[in-house]
């Protein structure tokens, strides 16, 4: 075993007596002190008001940093917070603005329904109720599909209408459903009236989701934007005073006007016997011949 080297430990004597000579030290302060404050309290209240003055800033800077680091610290803490509560609050909103948009849905198909049922409650001729399931957008023809057909009575060029208005005529039955010409479509015509005088009109479809409303009376024209225009029973397929269109603009002698019911917007259409049942037959034979 190697002998120890003189002075190994000399860095831990030399520590030790230090700490000693200190404790020395500290304890003869403390007992100066002591005794000062014993026999002079007066003055020792002085001396400890000026350790005090002279410590403060010490102290207040520390204090300061302790702050600051805490600050930090639950400033962090807030911002995370925040920011989770701020995603939460978001997606309770897209939840809530869901459910809303999901119940506005849902009422706007219930007032429909009900006014469908109205509506055929007050028709004493209405054949069949059904749902407008489908119809054409960005074809210039203009049909409809109506979730009734043969199945509930429905037959070829029978005239079907919603609680806004006229929808057009059937011309294609199968056993649960029809195709409807709709009044919008170029090969569907309409006897009207111009409802503010009552003058009888013609109405033809664009194509475009518009009709064309022409006076039988050329060579002034009657129109006004706003006018609402109505069916007049003439031909004997429609009913009257069923609501068809209303004036967006004029067009020469004629004026441009958009159908009051929108399919694309109604849900539920009534299927009506044709006012007067012998119209029903030349109409059916000329539906025929529509692709």
């Amino acid at each position: 075993m190697a002998a120890p080297r003189p002075g190994w430990s000399r860095r831990a004597q030399y520590g030790l007596f230090f700490s000693f000579i200190a404790a020395i030290l500290g304890l003869a302060i403390g007992l100066i002190l002591l005794a000062f404050s014993i026999a002079a309290p007066n003055s020792f209240k002085d001396f400890r008001g000026a350790a005090l003055d002279g410590t403060a800033p010490i102290t207040g800077a520390l204090h300061q940093v302790t702050a600051t680091v805490q600050g930090l610290a639950s400033g962090a803490g807030d911002y995370w917070d925040a920011a989770s509560q701020n995603g939460q609050l978001k997606r309770q909103r897209d939840a809530m603005r869901e459910q809303l948009t999901t119940a506005s849905a849902i009422l706007q198909e219930n007032r429909q329904l009900k006014a469908a049922l109205q509506l055929r409650e007050q028709t004493t001729e209405a054949v069949a109720a059904g749902r407008l399931v489908g119809s054409s957008y960005q074809s210039p023809r203009r049909f409809a599909i109506l979730s009734a057909g043969k199945s509930d009575g429905v037959q070829v060029g029978m005239p079907v209408r919603a609680p806004q208005g006229l929808i057009g005529r059937v011309i294609d039955v199968g056993s649960l459903a029809s195709r409807i010409l709709l009044v919008s479509d170029r090969a569907n015509i309409v006897p009207a009236r111009l409802l503010r005088t009552g003058q009888a009109v013609i109405s033809q479809g664009r194509g475009d989701g518009s009709v064309e409303i022409k006076p039988l009376e050329v060579g002034r024209n009657p129109f006004k934007p706003g006018d609402l225009i109505i069916t007049s029973g003439t031909g004997g397929l429609y009913p009257p005073l069923v609501p068809l269109a209303r004036v967006v603009r004029l067009d020469g002698d004629n004026a441009v006007a958009l159908p009051l019911a929108n399919p694309a917007a109604t849900s539920f259409a009534i299927v009506e016997q044709p006012y007067e049942p012998e119209a029903m037959a030349p109409l059916s034979e000329k539906d025929k011949e529509l692709p």
